[in-house]
C-alpha cells in the first residue's frame, strides 16, 4: 500500500493540473495579477464552507500563535512572493525557461527540509527525486512551445533569478507549512496560508492601482466561472492535499511528486490530439518511474 503522504502529493499534482487549465483561460481575460488576488479570495470562501462541514468551525480560530506565525509566513513566501516571482518570470524569459527552472523546486525543498527540519532521504528517495526532476525537465523542454522567431528577452538574467525565486518560494512555503502544521488540520492550515496570500496580493494590487480591473473582472461571468473552478482545484483542494502530503512524508519527496504537474498536462495534450515529440514522452516516462520509486519506498 502506498504511503498516504505520497498519494496526497500525487493528488496535488492532479488538482494543480486541473487548476492550471482553468487559470490559463482566466488569465487571458483578466491578466495574472487580477487572477491571483481573485483566486485566493474565492479559495478562502470555499475553504470556509469546507471547514464548517469538516471541522464545525468556519475560521481557524483554534490555531496556536506559533501555528499562525509559521503558516502565515508560509503563505507569504509560497503563495504571495513565490507566485509574484513566477508570473513575472513568464514575462521576462518566457514560459519554457521558467518551467525548466521550476524543476529545481524539489531540490530546493529537500535542501531546506534538511536544514530546517533535519529530514534525510535514503538512496531510493534521492534516486526518485533525481528521476522526477530530470524527467520533468526533459518533458517540459521538449513539450513547451518555443518563443516566436525573433523574440528576444531584454532581461534574461533577471528573469532567471525571478524563476529561481519562484522555485524557492514554493520550496520554502512547503517546508514552513510542515513546520507550522504540528498535527493541525490541513483545511484550517490552508485557510491561514490563503489569508496570507490575500494580504500579499492586496498590497500589490493597491500599489499598482489595479482595483478597477478587479471590479471589472467580477462582472465577467465566463471568466469568473473558469477562475472559480481553478480556485477550487488549485489554492483550495490542491493546497490542502499538499499540506497533508508534507505532514506525512519528507518535504522533498512531496515536492518531487507535485512537480509532475507538467507530465499530467502532457497527457492531456495527447488526449486533445496535440502533437507530442518523442522527447516529451520519454521524459514523462522517466518522471513516472521516479514517482513509482517514491511511493513504494
Amino acid at each position: 500500500m502506498s504511503p498516504p503522504g505520497e498519494l496526497a502529493a500525487l493528488g496535488t499534482a492532479v488538482c494543480w493540473t486541473c487548476s492550471s487549465l482553468a487559470f490559463e483561460r482566466a488569465t487571458r481575460r483578466f491578466g495574472s495579477l487580477v487572477v491571483n488576488v481573485l483566486r485566493v479570495s474565492i479559495a478562502f470562501a470555499l475553504l470556509c464552507v469546507i471547514a464548517s462541514i469538516e471541522r464545525g468551525r468556519v475560521l481557524p480560530d483554534d490555531a496556536t500563535g506559533a501555528q499562525w506565525a509559521w503558516l502565515f509566513a508560509s503563505g507569504v513566501v509560497g503563495m504571495a512572493l513565490g507566485d509574484l516571482c513566477l508570473f513575472r518570470a513568464y514575462v521576462e524569459i518566457g514560459a519554457r525557461m521558467t518551467m525548466l527552472v521550476q524543476t529545481l523546486s524539489p531540490v530546493f525543498t529537500a535542501l531546506i527540509g534538511w536544514l530546517m527540519l533535519g529530514e534525510g532521504l535514503n538512496l531510493q528517495g534521492l534516486a526518485g527525486i533525481a528521476l522526477v526532476v530530470g524527467g520533468v525537465a526533459w518533458a517540459v523542454s521538449d513539450r513547451a512551445p518555443r518563443d516566436p522567431a525573433g523574440t528576444s528577452h531584454a532581461h534574461p538574467l533577471r528573469g532567471v533569478l525571478l524563476a529561481i525565486g519562484g522555485a524557492l518560494g514554493q520550496a520554502g512555503g512547503l517546508v514552513l507549512s510542515k513546520r507550522g502544521m504540528d498535527g493541525y488540520d490541513p483545511v484550517a492550515a490552508t485557510q491561514i496560508r490563503v489569508l496570507a496570500g490575500i494580504a500579499g496580493f492586496a498590497l500589490v494590487i493597491s500599489a499598482t492601482r489595479f482595483w478597477p480591473r478587479v471590479r471589472a473582472a467580477l462582472g465577467d461571468r465566463g471568466g469568473m466561472t473558469a477562475l472559480s473552478i481553478g480556485a477550487l482545484f488549485g489554492p483550495c483542494l490542491g493546497v490542502v492535499f499538499s499540506l497533508y502530503a508534507v505532514a506525512h512524508t519528507e518535504a522533498g519527496v512531496a515536492a518531487a511528486i507535485i512537480a509532475t504537474t507538467p507530465v499530467w498536462l502532457l497527457a492531456i495534450a495527447v488526449v486533445r490530439g496535440e502533437r507530442v515529440h518523442a522527447g516529451g514522452v520519454i521524459g514523462a516516462l522517466i518522471a513516472v518511474a521516479g514517482v513509482a520509486l517514491l511511493v513504494t519506498r
